[in-house]
């Protein structure tokens, strides 16, 4: 039977609830990380859940940091919720809750910049770029094309906002904001976990276009890799065999629900703010195939929740 999951109501203190992750507190040093079927699309969250979508965003991020493990520190100590259970046994009674969508994680402080690194000109990056031959403000190369590879990648980090627009910055205002110790960092890691990532999913016929990360810090100063990693909810994921620049690309990610969404938008029956229009059966359906399609070609394996 297929377990749908719009929130989470477990006996620990509850940290947060994000556009799509409910966060609690275990203890001083533990948090626990519930990932809904809840979707998010232009900083807005859509009424409608999508089925398995919280166990592909999880078991893809623990997949990743499993091969990031050797290189660069994060905070998952397990997403199987057996284990989970086992080191907080007041959540047995909400194991069929917890399979799949469940991360057990080392306590941080989260660090308030989304770290945004782009392989290609895309999304909101081409729009501003045909609008102002800019990204994030700055001044890119004239003539190129939507879908573009930049060579090396841009790192375009932005605001981090759990309500309404991410907001674009410059990596000068992440000095600024940060320090230039913490702001390097930020960018070498994002730059690492991003090559890294890219250069595995290649080999598996995908190009990721682009993503973000989030980093924490832990209480001993050490900048650590957080929430989620590479998933179709943070990245753009393209068929490398179907790659053309020059126009949009077909996606192996939330681009259904995108695609649904701007037509709605250039149809003036949605502004892009909440509330969101209504998400059509078959919208719903492609973007939760989209989803898992993408766990198994990155990952080889059939998501392990029962109905996938």
């Amino acid at each position: 039977m297929t377990i749908v999951v719009g929130q989470t109501d477990l006996p620990l203190e509850r940290i947060r609830r994000g556009k799509v992750r409910d966060v609690y507190a275990v203890d001083g040093d533990r948090v626990l990380l519930v990932a809904s079927d809840r979707v998010s699309a232009f900083d807005v969250v859509m009424n409608e859940l999508v089925p398995f979508k919280g166990a592909v965003l999880t078991q893809i991020t623990a997949w990743w940091l499993q091969h990031f493990a050797q290189d660069v520190a994060h905070h998952m100590i397990t997403a199987d919720a057996d284990e989970i259970v086992r080191a907080v046994p007041t959540l047995a009674p909400h194991h069929a809750t917890l399979v799949g969508r469940s991360m057990l994680c080392q306590r941080a402080d989260v660090i308030p910049v989304e770290c945004v690194i782009r392989g290609y000109l895309s999304g909101s990056a081409w729009k501003e770029y045909k609008a102002s031959g800019t990204l994030a403000g700055e001044a890119l190369p004239a003539g190129l094309t939507e879908s573009a590879r930049f060579d090396p990648p841009i790192f375009s980090p932005s605001t981090k906002a759990d309500v309404g627009h991410d907001e674009n910055i410059t990596v000068a205002q992440v000095r600024a904001l940060l320090g230039d110790a913490t702001a390097a960092e930020l960018e070498r890691l994002t730059r690492l976990v991003y090559g890294r990532g890219r250069d595995l999913a290649a080999r598996r016929g995908i190009i990721i276009a682009d993503t973000k990360f989030e980093f924490g810090m832990t209480k001993s100063g050490q900048i650590i890799l957080i929430d989620e990693a590479l998933t179709p909810d943070s990245s753009r994921f393209w068929p490398a065999d179907r790659y053309q620049p020059g126009g949009s690309q077909p996606s192996f990610d939330k681009q259904p629900l995108r695609d649904y969404l701007e037509g709605e938008k250039q149809g003036g029956r949605w502004d892009g703010n909440a509330p969101p229009p209504t998400l059509p059966a078959e919208v719903i359906e492609a973007t939760s195939s989209r989803y898992r399609q993408a766990f198994r070609l990155l990952t080889g394996n059939t998501l392990p929740v029962p109905g996938a």
